[in-house]
């Protein structure tokens, strides 16, 4: 029914898949030991706030004492844009580290992408 060259064949096939899921599983690591550590920080364009961001939220802010020369509405509004900038900042990180890593076209770099996009990162 099947010669030694079918079998040997099959064996290389199921071999290569096996090696495959391997590279793909310590892509896949790598990715998530880069994200984890993953910051991006961003100033005011007057330089009197800096936000910096990971995954999770807001992991610092940074505000000059010339902040207190502003009208509270102001602040909070440079807070809020400072931390968007920040935030787009982390969202291309992660996209560079997806891409260098797993691919951004791959399952697992469309579903990273997808899960921080998700978050408004």
């Amino acid at each position: 029914m099947f010669d030694g060259d079918d079998l040997d064949a099959a064996e290389r096939r199921v071999d290569e898949w096996q090696a495959g899921l391997e590279r793909r599983a310590a892509e896949a690591r790598d990715l998530a030991s880069r994200l984890t550590g993953l910051t991006a920080s961003a100033a005011s364009r007057d330089k009197l706030i800096t936000v910096t961001v990971n995954a999770t939220g807001v992991t610092a802010l940074e505000l000059a004492e010339g902040i207190r020369q502003r009208p509270a509405a102001q602040t909070a509004a440079a807070i809020l844009e400072t931390v968007r900038a920040a935030r787009a900042r982390l969202a291309t990180l992660v996209t560079e580290c997806t891409e260098e890593t797993v691919g951004a076209d791959s399952e697992t770099g469309r579903a990273v992408l997808g899960a921080y996009a998700a978050r408004d990162v």
